[in-house]
């Protein structure tokens, strides 16, 4: 049965759910009847980021399912490494939509989200008949290894992929004040809140300091009250960050995986959104032009003005007219 949600900002009418997966299990959250769509969140954050889209989604007449990804919140968290490369997250997404008794799914993704939503419907078409991905464009397997790639960023300073890949070191800056780290982080990357445009990037870290040491400090993102900042902290502070941030160090071994699919682009019906002040859409404005090629079957795709990478949290309304529209029009 649902029950009530004493989470801010979340309708009562939501059900949380274990279900088996290769990582052991995937917690989720559900709301409404109707063809499944998988909502697959990003770094760092949770099922939570998803909470302006269920009870829209739900209303509908969808069944919206929103989970926390391996590594994550009530989800497991494997030791080792590897558990964390992309074909292990694409098998955590085909189990769900296995557990939720449904031979189909559409599915959406943030960020990293958006990565595993689209490996996904490239992996699965068979299961996902649809994607759509916020945020981060697709950009089809192969190319330079990524590793080789980020270090050849930036110069004297780091990229936070590069800075990421050590295990332990970014998690010895954050763990100290987790909450205060996660709310410079979101701040750093809304687009109401983040560095000025001259301002040191805070994509990236000086040599001997810290990535939080380019974050804001002083304001939150309006689109982030305290209550729900305290949500976010209270499961990193509960999980850590070590099972998020090993996703970051499998990108080679993703590279490696998909030597098979190079330059494949993905048929099914797609969306992309995303924010016209978020580096990652400013950065793969190639990706972005290329997608008569790459997503032969897109719908459309919108960026909206003003908005960071948070956008299903910064603009939930803009977003979810968007949703609904486009999982109108797919067919049935």
């Amino acid at each position: 049965m649902p029950h009530q949600d004493p989470l801010p900002n979340v309708n009562v009418n939501v059900t949380h759910r274990l279900v088996p997966s290769p990582a052991g299990r995937i917690h989720l959250v559900e709301q409404g009847s109707g063809p499944v769509v998988l909502l697959v969140h990003g770094f760092p954050e949770s099922w939570y980021s998803w909470r302006r889209q269920l009870p829209v989604l739900a209303a509908a007449g969808y069944r919206a399912v929103a989970v926390d990804v391996r590594g994550y919140g009530r989800s497991s968290r494997p030791e080792a490494v590897a558990a964390y490369r992309m074909t292990e997250l694409v098998a955590d997404s085909v189990a769900v939509v296995e557990a939720l008794g449904e031979p189909s799914a559409v599915i959406v993704g943030h960020d990293w989200g958006a990565n595993i939503a689209a490996h996904s419907a490239l992996l699965r078409p068979d299961v996902f008949r649809a994607v759509g991905l916020l945020s981060v464009p697709y950009t089809p397997p192969g190319g330079p290894k990524p590793s080789e790639v980020f270090a050849g960023m930036g110069g004297e300073e780091e990229f936070y992929v590069s800075y990421f890949q050590e295990p332990g070191r970014a998690e010895r800056e954050i763990e100290p004040d987790v909450r205060g780290w996660l709310a410079g982080f979101y701040a750093a990357m809304s687009g109401d809140t983040m560095p000025a445009p001259g301002a040191p990037d805070p994509h990236f870290v000086s040599p001997g300091a810290t990535l939080r040491d380019r974050f804001p400090t002083d304001r939150l993102p309006s689109w982030l009250g305290k209550a729900e900042l305290d949500v976010y902290a209270a499961e990193f502070e509960r999980t850590g960050l070590t099972g998020a941030l090993n996703r970051y160090r499998c990108m080679d071994r993703d590279w490696g995986d998909f030597q098979s699919f190079a330059g494949a682009p993905i048929p099914q019906p797609s969306l992309f959104l995303g924010g016209a002040l978020d580096a990652s859409t400013t950065w793969l404005a190639d990706a972005i032009e290329a997608y008569p090629t790459t997503l032969p079957g897109l719908h459309s795709s919108h960026l909206l003005e003003g908005c960071g990478h948070w956008i299903q949290q910064e603009r939930p309304d803009e977003v979810n007219q968007h949703l609904t529209a486009w999982l109108a029009d797919l067919p049935t």
